[in-house]
């Protein structure tokens, strides 16, 4: 066997020594290329996330900004403002209705804007043998509202702002003959002292309910309450501003609360001593609410003088006798119906048949407001008006 020159040996011993050097460079290089692209998508990352959720923060932060702007101390003023004396006599004011019993008393005014606006309402309600808290707790519970009001079909709280004290809910109610309302609203409550209580609520817009056909949306809402303890009395008085455009027929609105309020607001009664008696039953936690959430009256918006709640709604001596005297004319028109009156009636009496046997509901509506405008300008008032 012929041997291999040493020479040639040691050719291909250096020159695997020389791939094997480049091997090992182009390994380490590939390696370090991967790494600094592995951690410059790190550094990406996070600079993203970071990113996002600086976004997120500002975003966040935006929307419980304009939430704590829905309603403000300068409602609450507005509000007591419109609950005064003050406000009462500088503007025309009608009264309605003054009813009670043993259990509750209930009276009604109202005002027609000089503006042009929706009609306001002003009235009170008297419960006896009720403390101003309890009364606040069972009128802005909404889940035990849906088991006595029979109008309101769905509620559901959408969003509560801890810092304001803002609630967001929404509510559907049903109307005879109509398209059911949706109530998207806004309110916040306020306390004075002990037993005074502010609550004002406004109509607002919220991503979670977009408009539906199915429904009417109200576009305007203002209302306010204030309950508190009836001075020397056991018993508790709300009084209640309201002013709302729901998109109704202002005569049919009239005419139906006219036939129901009172009916209403004794249901209402009975409902409260229901939520009185099972008090003691109830959980005494309260979950996440504007009612949890209440804050103090600020010390430039506390009234300073206590009114009378009967004078205040005009039911004293001089406030009955307008109501006497209202009572009188309408006897003294029906004593003497005239021929365009009993006309007009039939027109009425057909309009309702109409609706209740379902034909010509529009035929029927106009007819009926036909009417009730003739009435009303013939001076003649109804005995009880719209319910707040």
């Amino acid at each position: 066997m012929k041997s291999v020159p040493n020479w040639t040996l040691s050719f291909f011993s250096d020159e695997f020594s020389r791939r094997d050097g480049y091997f090992w460079a182009t390994a380490i290089s590939l390696l370090l290329i991967l790494l600094f692209h592995f951690l410059l998508s790190c550094k990406f990352r996070f600079f993203s996330v970071a990113s996002s959720s600086s976004s997120h923060a500002v975003l966040v932060s935006h929307v419980e900004s304009r939430i704590s702007r829905l309603v403000s101390d300068e409602d609450l003023k507005c509000l007591i403002e419109n609950l005064g004396d003050t406000n009462e006599a500088a503007e025309l004011w009608e009264n309605v209705i003054h009813k009670s019993n043993d259990r509750i008393t209930y009276t009604a005014k109202r005002c027609k804007p000089k503006d042009g606006g929706p009609m306001k309402y002003l009235s009170v309600t008297v419960f006896e043998d009720c403390s101003a808290e309890l009364l606040k707790d069972f009128y802005m519970d909404n889940d035990y509202r849906k088991l006595w009001d029979k109008t309101v079909l769905e509620h559901q709280q959408l969003q509560v702002d801890r810092n304001s004290g803002i609630e967001i809910g929404c509510t559907i109610k049903k109307f005879p003959l109509l398209t059911s309302r949706e109530y998207v609203l806004a309110w916040r409550l306020w306390q004075q002292g002990k037993d005074n209580f502010y609550c004002f609520t406004k109509e607002c817009d919220h991503n979670m309910v977009p408009r539906q056909r199915k429904y009417v949306r109200v576009s305007y809402y203002r209302s306010g309450w204030r309950i508190r303890q009836v001075p020397g009395r056991n018993a508790c008085e709300i009084k209640m501003f309201h002013q709302e455009n729901a998109g109704l027929n202002v005569e049919m609105a009239k005419l139906a609360f006219s036939k129901g309020v009172w009916s209403y607001v004794c249901k209402m009664e009975s409902a409260l001593c229901k939520y009185i008696a099972a008090t003691s039953d109830r959980a005494q936690g309260h979950s996440l609410s504007a009612v949890t959430l209440i804050k103090k009256v600020p010390p430039e918006l506390e009234e300073t003088q206590i009114d009378d709640v009967t004078a205040s709604m005009g039911t004293s001596s001089g406030g009955e006798g307008l109501l006497s005297q209202d009572v009188a004319k309408q006897k003294k028109l029906l004593r003497k119906p005239s021929k365009k009156l009993i006309a007009k009636g039939m027109v009425l009496v057909g309009g309702a048949i109409c609706l209740s046997r379902g034909h010509s509901a529009l035929g029927a509506k106009v007819a009926l407001a036909y009417l009730l405008t003739k009435l009303n300008k013939r001076g003649t008032t109804l005995n009880q008006n719209t319910s707040i």
